[in-house]
């Protein structure tokens, strides 16, 4: 029996869209605001991949800042939340690729999901922003997810809104925090080589290493995931 690729599950930041001009900007609102230091952009790419309020802890330890009180954490993290989703998409893109990479699967029935860290509002509007959001079913940041990546219960919470299973899905994504959580919920897992934290995905050891989504229809309809996977791919049944 043929695998039949029912579901796709996408992470955001560094997989589909380049967010970090975005994200660097409002980290820099932020810190001018409270006196500290900006770290450059590259500086930052290596930051993201926790969610936001990560990000604002290793923004002050890049500036020689001890973390700080739980609550002067918050509340960074709340007002950096705020700035962001006044401006989600002035500068951001979606990476080359990605939007020819999303038609072609969900024209051949394959259910698409968003499975990011990044908060669920923000999230929302950025996908709305670029013309995104009629491709994916399902959409669930780091703040509605029950427990999110690297935790597996981030996709497969994705995966049962989509109303399909591990074996039938697929996880695309950029970072390690991708990989463990695709790995600990069965799923096989892309990653792109273009995408944000501190591990090149070459090291990281996912079932494919692709330089942009591009490269992901002609990489499945070549069975190059069939030993990931287990069985051939076919794409599914009706869209979504």
């Amino acid at each position: 029996m043929n695998l039949r690729l029912h579901a796709a599950i996408f992470d955001l930041d560094g997989t589909l869209v380049e967010t970090l001009p975005d994200i660097h900007a409002v980290l820099a609102e932020l810190l001018v605001e409270e006196g500290i230091a900006v770290p450059d952009r590259e500086r930052v790419r290596r930051m993201i991949g926790d969610g936001a309020r990560m990000l604002v802890v290793r923004a002050l330890q890049a500036a020689g800042r001890a973390s700080g009180e739980e609550d002067e954490i918050d509340r960074l993290h709340r007002r950096f939340v705020e700035l962001y989703e006044r401006h989600p998409c002035r500068y951001s893109a979606p990476f080359p690729g990605a939007v020819e990479c999303l038609r072609h699967l969900r024209e051949r029935g394959v259910r698409l999901g968003v499975c990011t860290n990044k908060p669920q509002r923000a999230s929302e509007q950025l996908l709305d922003a670029l013309g995104l959001a009629p491709y994916f079913s399902v959409v669930i940041g780091g703040d509605r997810a029950v427990r999110r990546k690297p935790d597996p219960e981030h996709p497969r919470a994705v995966l049962a809104a989509l109303g399909e299973n591990a074996r039938h899905g697929l996880m695309i994504g950029d970072s390690r925090n991708d990989l463990l959580a695709a790995r600990a919920a069965g799923l096989p897992c892309v990653l792109v080589r273009h995408g944000y934290g501190p591990d090149p995905a070459d090291a990281l050891g996912a079932d494919r290493v692709i330089d942009d989504l591009s490269e992901l229809p002609p990489l499945l309809s070549a069975g190059a995931l069939d030993s990931a996977a287990g069985e051939p791919y076919e794409p599914g049944g009706e869209g979504a």
